[in-house]
């Protein structure tokens, strides 16, 4: 056996060995994007393909390094994994289980980020800061929260559990739990302490403007009936 393809067998050994290593380490992550995502065809097809799930298996090993003082090697790494998934997380983000990073493409998570569990984000969004001030200057966001596409979350703002962030709306201001943020800027709309369902449905989510106008509209309809 040649010496080539002794390397390409090695090659393709630690390849394996690398997707095997993920599929156990970041099961949940993997179940989540193909239980969430109805164009997932399969586990293998996530394994392998979901740039969302790199992004994050990049995170993970940026994060370990950042933590022991690497922070060089952290960043280089992060920044690698943006070249080529598309995603942007910077390696001190704190991010819980079950994440899923739907498309991903333009999603940008700050320094100071904290994410829970089981968390959607969609291609665009934003987790970013307000002004250059050091310490804590990122949002910290609850479990079970989705964030819609190309929606803005900035500054050291508390987003709570099972809320709902419409598509390009901009949060500044703490979001209470089983909530739904809408607008720009964003305006919230309880949902009854109910728990949101988390799916890819976004054209029911509940608009206060919306719902405002709509009343008006029925209340003109019936002075001008009389």
């Amino acid at each position: 056996m040649t010496l080539c393809l002794k390397i390409l067998f090695v090659l393709i050994a630690l390849v394996i060995l690398k997707f095997t290593l993920i599929a156990i380490f970041f099961y949940n992550e993997i179940k989540t994007a193909k239980d969430k995502d109805p164009a997932a065809t399969g586990f293998l097809e996530v394994l392998l393909l979901y740039q969302g799930l790199h992004a994050l298996v990049s995170h993970r090993i940026a994060h370990f390094f950042y933590r022991i003082g690497l922070r060089f090697l952290a960043r280089l790494i992060s920044q690698l994994s943006r070249f080529i998934t598309g995603i942007e997380i910077h390696p001190g983000a704190k991010i819980g289980r079950g994440l899923f990073i739907d498309h991903g493409m333009g999603v940008v998570i700050g320094e100071t980020a904290i994410i829970g569990d089981n968390v959607l984000l969609y291609q665009g969004v934003t987790l970013g800061g307000t002004g250059i001030t050091k310490g804590k200057r990122h949002p910290t966001i609850g479990n079970n929260v989705v964030i819609g596409g190309g929606a803005k979350v900035l500054g050291n703002i508390t987003v709570g559990d099972n809320s709902y962030i419409g598509a390009n709306a901009v949060v500044i201001k703490d979001v209470p739990p089983n909530s739904t943020v809408v607008g720009v800027p964003g305006r919230i709309t309880k949902q009854d302490g109910k728990k949101i369902d988390i799916s890819l449905d976004h054209a029911h989510v509940l608009d206060p403007i919306m719902q405002s106008i709509e009343e008006l509209q029925k209340k003109i309809e019936k002075l001008e009936n009389k």
